[in-house]
């Protein structure tokens, strides 16, 4: 079973001068610190204005400073927000394949609408149509990475006018999709579109299994129709994490992180009305976390052997990877990086036993279904040679509006906006050099 780390950069009031400083620069230590230890994958949210729960609206300029800090470690949008509205596709084209070049091809795509009106509205989204949004930004995103040039789009949701879009990613024909899933009919999903199902919800084993089971059996199935230019077929779930030879002091190091992580969860996307600036998450939590007797996905707080029992009941089941919260709440940081270093060496090994194999005997099992799916796809056309447009520069456009012949004239081009010239070669030379296929 793989293992990853997972980060919404959480911060409770009070918050202090330097507070988001040193959050992220813990963040970035935690994570050099468990690239060295041989963890798998490190997931980075996006999310908007939901203070307190998570300050990670800009997870790609982070993962940036993440790609130059590691060296092994799978690099993980956690999710990368999809609807048009939040990031237009283009934009996530370009920034994913940044990533995956100055990372050398660690990159894994994953995706989702956000599951908070405080979001969705703040964008004018509306909630009955994030599915859709969502679609329509993942399906040509990978598109605009894949093809040369993208031929355009005229969508619900957004517009576009052929172009290529550079750079583009080391990962052929675009890093690994995911798709954020909660419940069983959004795993399901998932395997329809061919993407992997990091399931944000904390499930036991024998549940894990459930799902697991019926993924696989629709990525098997003719249901399964990609929604990108590859298959990824992989399951994740999440579990809390904090490892200690003493079980209370686990307990007590991070526990009361974990069920703020959940009470901040229903506060955003549940129970909770939220007034911007003002409410105070953390002080409210105070109130009721002795109240809070149910801890879902805890399994992973306490002693190593008793962490390592429990986690060989999902690798058991072909759970492909399980991904850790530790920063969450006000758990300090050298009680994660201690955490990181115990699990690393008295849990993780049991969990990399044989992982390589049984990584290679499924790819085996699952190919031809793979691509039976791709061949399932149906692929946006290319465009014909003689309908790739020709572009006008700004230039031309000026000419035009001013009714200034330089084109006859000769010499070189003056902006008359300006007054002054942009130093270049001639129109002569420039129209020589245009003649060149």
């Amino acid at each position: 079973m793989k293992l990853g780390v997972f980060y919404e950069h959480q911060l409770p009031q009070p918050w202090e001068n330097g507070g988001e400083e040193h959050l992220f620069a813990n963040a970035l230590e935690q994570i050099e610190l468990a690239d060295r230890l041989g963890y798998d994958f490190i997931w980075q949210v996006e999310h908007h204005f939901l203070e307190e729960y998570s300050h990670s609206s800009a997870p790609e300029v982070f993962l940036g400073a993440v790609s130059q800090r590691t060296k092994n470690i799978r690099i993980g949008h956690g999710i990368c927000l999809s609807p048009p509205h939040y990031n237009h596709p283009a934009r996530v084209a370009e920034r994913l394949a940044t990533l995956d070049l100055i990372s050398g091809g660690r990159v894994e795509w994953g995706t989702g609408a956000s599951a908070s009106l405080i979001e969705m509205h703040g964008f004018g989204i509306d909630p009955d149509q994030k599915t859709a949004m969502w679609y329509e930004g993942v399906e040509q995103t990978a598109n605009m990475m894949a093809m040369r040039p993208y031929p355009g789009y005229d969508g619900q949701f957004f517009k576009m006018p052929p172009r290529n879009i550079v750079p583009k990613p080391i990962q052929k024909p675009h890093p690994p999709l995911w798709m954020a899933c909660s419940r069983r009919e959004s795993i399901l999903r998932a395997a329809r579109h061919g993407v992997g199902a990091p399931v944000f919800g904390f499930v036991e084993p024998f549940q894990a299994k459930i799902w697991r089971d019926e993924y696989y059996e629709t990525i098997r199935s003719d249901e399964c129709v990609p929604i990108g230019h590859s298959v990824n077929a992989n399951i994740a779930t999440l579990n809390g994490m904090m490892v200690h030879e003493n079980a209370e002091e686990a307990m007590h190091r991070g526990i009361d992180g974990f069920k703020f992580f959940g009470y901040s969860i229903a506060h955003y996307a549940i129970y909770g009305e939220h007034r911007p600036g003002r409410t105070n998450l953390w002080r409210r939590f105070q109130a009721i976390k002795d109240d809070v007797k149910e801890t879902p996905g805890s399994g992973s707080i306490g002693r190593p052997q008793d962490v390592r029992d429990h986690l060989m009941g999902y690798a058991d089941v072909g759970i492909d990877q399980m991904i850790f919260i530790q920063q969450c709440g006000l758990n300090k940081h050298e009680h994660i990086c201690e955490a990181l270093e115990l699990f690393a060496s008295e849990v993780m090994p049991a969990l990399k036993e044989r992982e390589d194999e049984r990584v290679r005997q499924k790819e085996e099992e699952l190919a031809p279904y793979i691509e039976a799916a791709l061949a399932r796809k149906a692929l946006t056309p290319e465009l014909n040679e003689k309908d790739i447009p020709n572009v006008e520069a700004m230039g031309i456009l000026l000419e035009r509006r001013t009714g200034k012949d330089y084109a006859t004239a000769g010499g070189t081009f003056a902006d008359p906006t300006r007054g002054g010239a942009i130093p270049m070669v001639s129109r002569e030379i420039f129209a020589k050099a245009a003649k060149v296929e």
